[in-house]
């Protein structure tokens, strides 16, 4: 993968990732009753970060080769 194709989708990510921390407080300031709902955003959240991390050390190593 490119390095120009790896910032986009990690930047998509990021976004995500924050879409989702938005809804997370939101529902959890709401006291929504719906605690599965929430426990499954915050995988998907974890999931994302993971993701990015991955991505962030191709970029990195990039820079070194």
């Amino acid at each position: 993968m490119e390095r120009p194709e790896i910032e986009r989708w990690l930047e998509q990510l990021r976004i995500e990732h924050r879409d989702l921390d938005e809804v997370i407080h939101h529902l959890v300031r709401t006291a929504h009753h719906d605690s599965m709902r929430i426990q499954r955003l915050k995988k998907r959240k974890l999931k994302l970060k993971d993701m990015m991390a991955k991505l962030e050390s191709e970029l990195i190593q990039d820079l070194y080769a």
